[in-house]
């Protein structure tokens, strides 16, 4: 679709907005948000006519495109067949989602608890395992991001935490794996692997493994930087879960559904974890959803024993619909086998053959439609193009690569000295060159930061 510029809307848009919608992580007298007209497929334009193509899927959730004909259809047939029920009922669209989900996750992961977004989808796993165990603490990694709800930001690793932890969250942190910046001074990712999971035990040892309830990672850490864990160490952690009774929650909100060319990034490594957490790519986000994928064991625990948790909108039909006709889209239309694909054949080589050309690309990691950059200011020492948390003119060198990036059309995902590449998992071959393209052009003004 080509964008009618309207800038009289646009403005009238904009000034609502400002006079009141409160933004989130943000001061509200330093942002100006951009007034949007409309998006489809991987792009999405404002009133001005100017156009992005996304490679920030929305929040990393927009996993088949923005407004797919045949979701739009499922969600506006459910609003006129059923537009909303109370969770008590058997609903079909809430049995048929539940259906499709509990068909595609690891092992027998086979009840699904639908919650209305990741946050409290983390919210429940955790009280879940804390229930089933009897036992208080939920270790979580540092580079994490578990969502913005109570619970969910104290298991958060990233600064967005502090303003709200007050160290009572019954939460201890742990250093996961992360050989570029390793806090275990590996050499290799064996080395790296075998280091953390003997720090992880050392932390359950120390914190006495009789009060640990739960375990949980990102399968493929998100907005925290992308980083793959190595070979051996999610099945580590579970070798460590069995061992000392621990619930092995793994957080697949945003890595799920297609996003790593697998359903679950589980799936990529073998590994079935005990509460598998999901939501985003469930439905594209296109009626907020999300939930609790529960094993056997777990769901065996409450067999005859009430779970003391529930919302008003859990399982919502439209919600529900519009996961039923992603997951069929996914599979009709082969996008996770396609996110593998590109991101192999096209993505990787691509961003590889950037970091050639740019001394501010320190490294790049990732898989499917997953991958970040690693910004820099000097490659041998892997200082960070900015500070940890940089804001204010700290922060200038990445405003840079950002304005870059949209002067030339792409809309970047930007986190502290990282650039995240992760558009729609049915980006095509096409599109993802031209967003390399841009990227290609962007980090020139990053590298003029370099040293």
């Amino acid at each position: 679709m080509t964008p009618q510029p309207n800038p009289q809307v646009g403005a009238a848009v904009k000034a609502a907005d400002r006079a009141h919608v409160f933004h989130s992580w943000s001061a509200q007298e330093l942002i100006d948000p951009p007034a949007i007209a409309g998006a489809e497929g991987a792009y999405f334009w404002d009133y001005d006519g100017n156009r992005y193509l996304d490679f920030t899927s929305g929040l990393v959730y927009t996993n088949i495109g923005y407004q797919h004909p045949k979701v739009v259809a499922a969600i506006q047939e459910q609003a006129a067949t059923m537009t909303t029920f109370a969770p008590a009922f058997a609903v079909e669209a809430r049995s048929e989602a539940a259906r499709l989900i509990a068909e595609r996750t690891p092992g027998d992961l086979d009840k699904i608890f639908f919650t209305n977004a990741g946050a409290d989808a983390v919210e429940h796993a955790t009280r879940m395992a804390r229930l089933h165990t009897g036992r208080p603490k939920v270790l979580s990694a540092y580079r994490s991001y578990h969502g913005g709800t109570h619970q969910a930001i104290n298991l958060t690793g990233d600064p967005r935490r502090w303003a709200s932890d007050t160290g009572a969250a019954g939460v201890v942190r742990f250093w996961a794996p992360f050989l570029y910046r390793s806090r275990f001074y590996a050499e290799t990712e064996q080395q790296e692997c075998e280091r953390a999971l003997q720090h992880l035990e050392d932390t359950i040892v120390f914190e006495g493994p009789q009060t640990v309830a739960a375990i949980i990672l990102e399968t493929v850490p998100g907005t925290a930087g992308i980083m793959i864990p190595p070979p051996g160490y999610l099945a580590g952690v579970r070798e460590l879960c069995d061992k000392y009774g621990i619930v092995f929650i793994l957080d697949e909100v945003m890595a799920g559904f297609g996003r790593t060319g697998e359903w679950f990034a589980a799936d990529l490594f073998d590994v079935t974890p005990d509460l598998l957490t999901f939501a985003k790519g469930v439905n594209s986000g296109y009626v907020p959803l999300g939930g609790v994928a529960i094993s056997g064991k777990i769901a065996e625990t409450f067999a005859k024993r009430p779970y003391p948790g529930g919302l008003t909108y859990s399982g919502h039909p439209l919600a529900c619909a519009a996961a039923v006709a992603t997951i069929n889209v996914m599979a009709e239309e082969g996008i996770v086998e396609h996110a593998a694909k590109l991101g192999a054949q096209v993505v990787e080589p691509g961003l590889r053959a950037l970091a050639e050309r740019h001394p501010s690309v320190g490294e790049v990691r990732g898989v499917g439609m997953f991958w970040a950059l690693e910004l820099v200011k000097n490659r041998e020492t892997r200082e960070p193009l900015v500070p940890y948390n940089a804001t204010g003119d700290a922060n200038a060198p990445m405003a840079a690569f950002g304005a870059a990036a949209k002067k030339h059309g792409l809309w970047p995902f930007i986190n502290m000295n990282r650039t995240h590449v992760v558009p729609a998992c049915n980006i095509t071959e096409t599109e993802a060159k031209e967003g390399l393209a841009a990227l290609d052009a962007a980090l020139s003004a990053a590298d003029e930061h370099t040293v």
